[in-house]
């Protein structure tokens, strides 16, 4: 064999990809051209809207919809949905403050109680996903129908009204409003602390997706969930913990929903799970599973954030909102689709 043909065989695991190969491959790559985009074109249609404290409402709407898309982009990267993901977040919301209210207790005794139950209804989801097998759109969509007529139940039958009573007198509450719901001056800005929240798992959520052997299972099961049965991923475990990782999250949100008007509506959170996936759609998670990642769902929330809030400072009409939400869905799934093709090209 001559020298020229034993050059033209290199062994392709070694080869280095190229830095554009790299950035193509990247799922959050179409959401980052996508929010540039959209930052400019508000920036220049909206007048203050690059202020600080203008920004700094685009991050707290972001972040109040970026804690649970994390979760459900992680989710969606394993195959499947959550459709309770919004009511589950009201749920957790009412469990905490009825709670807490009817045992006169320390409110923190109520967001404890709150954490173990909206767990349990994540393991619920996945545990019934995974031994009927049923697609997890009806299972899920079951489990949304049950806690929206739970929510509005309990709620009338124990405080008698659709709201909670209000809990903000109750030992307690300035310390869990500090944690849940209070904001911080950084640098003389007001910044929620739902931003950190949402900044933490971020990084979380892209640990263990890039750093951990949980990451691999989860990519692998959304990839092809008998592939990885076969070679020894833990199917139904991941399953279990991704859909508890979406009630972690709600848990998260509801206790934020909670302690920023120490009380809550019975009815809140129905639609919102329709946004949690948007946002990770948009940011890069395919339907199909096996493909997206954290920092692309935190663009999707950006985008959001910065769509929702940038109408209002130009001064727009807000009904043509969800008209933006729904353009933007569909320009970020073709771009997304775009870069896929040109990465498999240039592989």
């Amino acid at each position: 064999m001559s020298a020229a043909t034993d050059g033209d065989l290199k062994d392709e695991r070694i080869l280095q990809a190229s830095p554009l190969r790299k950035l193509l491959a990247r799922p959050e790559l179409g959401s980052v051209v996508g929010a540039l985009a959209v930052l400019v074109f508000f920036a220049l249609a909206a007048d203050g809207f690059l202020r600080a404290a203008s920004l700094s409402t685009v991050l707290y709407a972001s972040s109040t919809i970026g804690i649970m898309a994390v979760p459900v982009a992680l989710l969606m990267i394993g195959g499947e949905f959550d459709l309770s993901a919004g009511v589950l977040v009201t749920s957790s919301a009412l469990i905490s403050s009825m709670f807490s209210y009817q045992a006169t207790a320390n409110t923190w005794v109520g967001v404890g109680v709150s954490l173990l139950v909206t767990l349990a209804i994540g393991a619920f989801n996945g545990f019934v996903l995974t031994r009927t097998r049923l697609p997890s759109f009806i299972v899920t969509l079951g489990t949304f129908l049950m806690l929206t007529g739970m929510n509005l139940g309990f709620t009338k039958l124990v405080d008698g009204t659709v709201s909670t009573k209000t809990i903000a007198d109750m030992e307690g509450f300035p310390s869990a409003h500090a944690v849940f719901a209070s904001t911080l001056s950084l640098g003389g800005v007001d910044v929620r602390v739902t931003v950190l929240w949402w900044f933490a798992l971020v990084a979380l959520g892209s640990w263990i997706l890039l750093r951990t052997r949980a990451g691999n299972w989860i990519f692998a099961v959304g990839g092809n969930q008998d592939a990885a049965r076969a070679v020894g991923v833990p199917v139904a475990r991941t399953k279990i913990a991704l859909y508890m990782g979406v009630a972690f999250g709600a848990w998260i949100s509801g206790q934020h929903l909670l302690f920023s008007f120490d009380a809550v509506q019975s009815g809140e959170g129905v639609g919102n799970e329709l946004i949690y996936i948007i946002a990770a759609v948009i940011g890069g998670c395919l339907i199909t599973g096996g493909y997206g990642s954290a920092v692309g769902s935190a663009v999707g929330a950006l985008l959001f954030g910065m769509t929702s809030k940038g109408i209002v400072f130009a001064e727009w009409n807000p009904d043509w909102f969800k008209f933006f939400l729904g353009a933007m869905l569909l320009l970020a799934t073709l771009l997304n689709a775009w870069v896929r093709k040109r990465a498999e090209a240039t592989t």
